[in-house]
Formats: C-alpha cells, sequence, structure tokens
C-alpha cells in the first residue's frame, strides 16, 4: 500500500529479455559534448587530422544552440551547428556519437560512455538497446555545459514552476510555450533572455522578478527589483505566485514560474579520480580544477565560460593544447562573432518562510532538513548527505547539491569554499546493470568448456560435472552397474591392477618464458625452482600476501629459460591474475613472459602396471629411462608432444600432452 501510495512500482521478477551489446574504441581526442565549446574543439582538432569522437548525451548535437536564439556570424546558432555537424560527418577521422553519455573517467585515459541504441524505437530482434564503450583516448576535452539550478522558497514544488533554461527550451527547440501567463524568478542576467525570447515569440510576460536590487530593467514587461517569490497558490497546477519586493507584497496571476538561481558548471567527470572542485566566487559556482584527471581539459560551461563567444575561444584553445600534447600542428581559425550578453550573478539559495521550501525534488528534501541535520551536529557535507538523503537519486543531486551545501554552510556559519562538496563517482548518469554486462547473460556469464575427450565421455553414457567452467566426466557406468559406487570400484581396481586413463586437460597450463623466469617461481612459489634441472618436474605451493595457501601444483623446466606450470582446475584463472599482479607490481624491468595455455594442450593421464605397456603403443619411439618426476618431448603417431612422469595415485603414472589442434 505505502508503495503504490509513494507511486512506487514493482519488479517483474523476470530477467531482462532485451539485447545489450558492449564495444571499445581508441581515439586521439575525446570531446564530451556537442555545444559551441564541443564543436568548436572538435571541429578545430578534425581539421587538423587527429582522430576525434565526438560524443553528446542527446538525440541532436548542438547543446545550447538547439535552444537559444543567439546568432554565430550573422548565423541563428542551430544553423551554424548543423553546418559544423555536417562537416565533421564527412571527415574519414571522426565519429560522432549521438544519445551518448560518458559515464565515468577511469585511469589510462578510459571512459565509460553508454550508447542508446535502440531504447528510443519499438524493439525490433537482434537490435541492441543500449552498448557500453570503452573509450581509451590520448587526450580528452569536457564540455559538458551547465546545468541550471533552482531556488528554494515555499511550495516551489507545484506543477508548471520550471527553471528558465526549461522554457526557452520549450519555446525555442520545440516550438511549445510552457504557460500563456509566465512569470520569471531569478538572481542572474541570463534569466532575462528567457523573457526577451517569450516576449519575442508573442507570450504574455507576466513580470520578472530579479533578487537584485542594482539589477537593470530594461524588458518590455512589469520588473521588479529586490523581489523573492514567497509563496505560490494552486492545486493541481500554478495559479498565483506571492512576491515580496521593495515596495510590499503582491500576488501575481500565472501559471507558470520560470526560476533561475544560476548554472552549475557539469564537472563530474573532472572529479572521477579524487579530485575536487575550486569555488568560482564570480560565478557563485565550483569548476573543474586543473589537472584533476591526466590529460583531460575543462572548456567553456564546464570551465565556467557562460557566453557563447568564451565558449568557442575555450574549446578551439583547449583542442590546440591536445594537439600540442599530440605533436600535430594546427592553425588556429578565426571565430564566428557571438551576440550573446556576459554573465552575471548575486547568489541567492532560498527565501526565508515557514512552508517547506524544496532543495533535492527527487528525494524530498527540504531546507528545514539541511538545517536540522546542522542542528543534530551533521556538519560534514558527507554526514548531511546521509542523514537526508540529498543527492543520493538517480540524479545523484544534480539539481539540489550546491543548493543544499549553501544552506549547511549558512546554518554551520562556514563558507561554501570550506564546507566543501560530496563526492562525485561514477556514473554520471544511470547506466543499466545489463548494458555493463553485456553478453554475461547465460553461457556468456557461466560458459561451457568441453574437453577434447567430451564426445567420447557423452557416447559411454558419463555423467558430466562442471568443474571451473569445464564439463569433466564424473566416472563412466557399464550394463548392470546400478549405483556410481560400484562403477567407482571398478576404475580403481583397474588402476591398481592394470591400468586407468583419465583427461586432465582442465587443470590450469601457464608457460613461463624468459632470462628471468626462474627467480620469478622462486619468488611466488614457497619452495625453490631456479635449482631444477632441464627435463624435471617439481611440486610446489604458491602462497597468497598473507601466507595462506593459493594453490599447488608441479612445475617443469623445458629448458634452460622455458617453464611449464601447471594448476588446479578450479584456481586456473585467479593463479594466472596473480601472476599478473606479481609481474607487474615487482618484478618491473625482469626479462619474463607468461601466458595462460590450458586450452592449447590436450592432457590425459595414464596410470596403473600397465602404464608404461600402454604408453609404448602409442608414442613412434621406444620410451627409454625415464625416471619419476622426468619431463620431455615425445612424438605420437607424427604428432610432436610433452611427456611427464608424475602421479597422485600412488601407481606408475603419466601425463601425455599433445596439441588440442
Amino acid at each position: 500500500i505505502i508503495r503504490r501510495a509513494a507511486g512506487l512500482g514493482s519488479l517483474s521478477r523476470r530477467h531482462d529479455e532485451a539485447v545489450y551489446e558492449k564495444a571499445w574504441a581508441f581515439c586521439d581526442l575525446l570531446v564530451i559534448g556537442a555545444g559551441p565549446t564541443g564543436l568548436m574543439a572538435a571541429l578545430t582538432a578534425a581539421r587538423a587530422g587527429a582522430d576525434v569522437i565526438l560524443a553528446d548525451e542527446d538525440a541532436r548535437m548542438g547543446g545550447r544552440l538547439l535552444a537559444e536564439t543567439v546568432t554565430l556570424d550573422a548565423l541563428p546558432g542551430v544553423e551554424w551547428a548543423e553546418a559544423v555537424l555536417a562537416e565533421l560527418a564527412a571527415l574519414p577521422n571522426v565519429r560522432l556519437m549521438p544519445r551518448t553519455t560518458v559515464t565515468g573517467a577511469y585511469d589510462g585515459g578510459t571512459y565509460g560512455a553508454l550508447e542508446r541504441v535502440g531504447l528510443h524505437l519499438a524493439a525490433t530482434p537482434d537490435l541492441p538497446r543500449e552498448c557500453f564503450w570503452r573509450i581509451v583516448a590520448k587526450q580528452a576535452i569536457l564540455a559538458s555545459g551547465a546545468l541550471e539550478r533552482t531556488i528554494a522558497f515555499a511550495d516551489n514544488d507545484r506543477p508548471g514552476i520550471m527553471t528558465a533554461g526549461a522554457v526557452r527550451s520549450y519555446l525555442n527547440r520545440y516550438g511549445v510555450a510552457p504557460g500563456q501567463r509566465v512569470t520569471i524568478f531569478a538572481n542572474n542576467d541570463d534569466a532575462r533572455r528567457t523573457a526577451r525570447d517569450l516576449i519575442a515569440a508573442g507570450v504574455n510576460v507576466a513580470a520578472i522578478l530579479d533578487s537584485r536590487e542594482d539589477a537593470r530593467a530594461a524588458e518590455d514587461c512589469p520588473v521588479y527589483l529586490g523581489a523573492t517569490v514567497t509563496g505560490t497558490v494552486g492545486r493541481r497546477a500554478l495559479r498565483e505566485v506571492i512576491v515580496a519586493h521593495s515596495a510590499g507584497e503582491l500576488r501575481l496571476q500565472t501559471d507558470c514560474l520560470a526560476v533561475s538561481g544560476g548554472w552549475n558548471p557539469a564537472l563530474h567527470l573532472s572529479c572521477h579520480m579524487n579530485g575536487r572542485p575550486v569555488w568560482n566566487e564570480a560565478i557563485a559556482a565550483f569548476v573543474p580544477r586543473s589537472g584533476a584527471v591526466p590529460n583531460l581539459a575543462a572548456a567553456g560551461a564546464a570551465n565556467g565560460a557562460f557566453a557563447t563567444a568564451e565558449c568557442l575561444a575555450q574549446g578551439q584553445a583547449a583542442a590546440l593544447a591536445a594537439l600540442q600534447t599530440l605533436d600535430r600542428t594546427a592553425t588556429a581559425a578565426s571565430l564566428p562573432k557571438a551576440d550573446d550578453d556576459a554573465y552575471a550573478i548575486r547568489a541567492l539559495w532560498a527565501v526565508p518562510g515557514k512552508r517547506r521550501a524544496w532543495l533535492d525534488f527527487a528525494n524530498d528534501v527540504t531546507v528545514k532538513d539541511v538545517q536540522l541535520a546542522a542542528r543534530e551536529n551533521y556538519a560534514s557535507v558527507e554526514h548531511m548527505k546521509r542523514y537526508t538523503t540529498q543527492g543520493m537519486a538517480p540524479d545523484q543531486g544534480k539539481n539540489s547539491n550546491i543548493g543544499a551545501l549553501a544552506v549547511l554552510a549558512d546554518a554551520t556559519g562556514r563558507g561554501i569554499p570550506e564546507t566543501g562538496t560530496t563526492t562525485f563517482r561514477p556514473p554520471y548518469s544511470p547506466v543499466s546493470i545489463a548494458a555493463m554486462g553485456a553478453g554475461g547473460r547465460g553461457m556468456g556469464f557461466a560458459p561451457q568448456r568441453f574437453m577434447t575427450s567430451h564426445a567420447a565421455s557423452l557416447e559411454r553414457a558419463a555423467p558430466m560435472i562442471e568443474a571451473g567452467f569445464w564439463y569433466r566426466p564424473s566416472y563412466f557406468p557399464r550394463a548392470g552397474e546400478t549405483t556410481w559406487r560400484e562403477t567407482c570400484d571398478r576404475e580403481v581396481a583397474m588402476v591398481r591392477t592394470s591400468v586407468g586413463v583419465v583427461d586432465v586437460s582442465t587443470l590450469g597450463k601457464i608457460d613461463i618464458q624468459g632470462a628471468d623466469a626462474a627467480r620469478f617461481l622462486d619468488l611466488v612459489y614457497a619452495n625453490t625452482f631456479s635449482t631444477l634441472p632441464v627435463g624435471r618436474v617439481r611440486y610446489g605451493i604458491m602462497l597468497r600476501e598473507d601466507g595462506f595457501v593459493l594453490d599447488d601444483g608441479t612445475t617443469a623446466r623445458l629448458s634452460a629459460n622455458h617453464y611449464l606450470m601447471t594448476t588446479t582446475t578450479a584456481a586456473a584463472g585467479l593463479v594466472m591474475r596473480h601472476l599478473d599482479f606479481v609481474s607487474q607490481a615487482f618484478c618491473a624491468g625482469w626479462d619474463l613472459r607468461l601466458i595462460s595455455v590450458t586450452e592449447a594442450w590436450a592432457q590425459f593421464a595414464i596410470a596403473g602396471p600397465q602404464a608404461r605397456a600402454l604408453l609404448a603403443s602409442l608414442l613412434d619411439a621406444r620410451l627409454g629411462d625415464f625416471p619419476f618426476m622426468a619431463c620431455g618431448a615425445v612424438s605420437v603417431h607424427g604428432t610432436p608432444a610433452r611427456l611427464f612422469r608424475i602421479s597422485y595415485s600412488g601407481e606408475e603414472g603419466y601425463e601425455l600432452a599433445v596439441p588440442a589442434r
């Protein structure tokens, strides 16, 4: 009942049947965001011959130019963007990736990105809904733009209350008037463009409410300076706003309230490697810290430059700097002239009042909730976040973080820079787990691995069991045997009195070569292998760093600098990962090469009093003196093979390895 009342759904309890993909891409320059900054950066780099990937989360590239009336070189911004995109699309060294959100920045210039391939289309067989990309870029430019923030005031959650930028987007991009009588409440000059665009489109602007007392009043509509919204009226939709201003109080009939508390640079990716942003008092927002992510440079609105001319200049400058690092020459082309105004703001985070003033609309966190957190001594922004759940919804606080920490700073008597921000972690926006794990369903998650003897085992009606993803026979029943114990007793008796054969191909096999191979084995094993003679095998125990046993097995010395390690079936992958780690972390500069060859060899254990006689019928040459724990090269019907004199059963035993293909 509570979940239904809250509007929460329920899981179907069925697995996701949609198709997802994963992909990899490599480039010289990754440009994140296709607004004016990103377009200018991509164009500059592409003309210089660099391999460029331009990714943007929108279905249509162009960024804010799609929602503004700004002109560039006397062209409407949207037409300039289309011309640039047409040139980029025609270049063979450019990949345009719309509907693609870069979700995380990782080590080594690697970025995660989610492409919405078929999510917007009707379900089609074999068309993936999403594709998760791993993009490796030598250089990257963060041109992700900025997010408009609101102002907290009493009853600011009624339908019809929107951000001023969203109103412009509806009007200029989609041709929709969000209201018939629109009021604008702001603390910055950028929101005035909303009023001018609405007036030019013939929409009635009831008033501009500017919280700054010294702001200009040049628009062709009522302008109230030093004004704040102290309340709203309306049940299913906004009908009226209550305004306090320098001359008193008034009520305005309005069905749409466009609110702008300023813009926050979308800097989250720059913080994904533990970097902290820097407070910029001039724009009342945080900006990226230079060098926070290696080889990633922020530009444009993501760097706190909100005028179009500044965005173009920073986009070009960032691309030229990246090209210089890439040892590519490029000339700075003349920039288009933009006609928009400079950005000016005076911070206003919350309007005092008795009724609820919402900060986080996704998690229903109010100004009073944050103030209560401070009184309860949750003065750290991280503690406040967990106490109130502010910023813990799917939007990760993109619309509320700065406002909430400003309220916390005021409640604790600190400045915003001292209060700091919460930790930004990937992903930047929600990512389907199915997309990240594409291919990991069914056999993709638990693949079936078959030995070369698999068909022969099935012909003999052997029950198959899984061992480290391998399918192995557990025993070979014969007619008349009613229990597994009868079969196993017969097989044991065969090994004790005659000979038995078992396929041991599933044991891990790791080929280790190099002048430092013996030194390496001495490091990873508890016992010594550098003294092992060529042509001999030794049993070894491998320990973890904490001293516990990781695995055991035998290692053969095939030549002076060539060893073959054998591991248990279940630990083959674990041991290979451990060896990779040790070689990279502790053996830098060593002459050492190692690779898994488990699937390359089919290996059979032959044990029992008649084991040598059985081998003699297979080998092309007579087996001479071959002592216990010896190894060497042999030939089986013309095929080069390897023979090991080892036994785990106590009987005379050998292991014969032949190439699997």
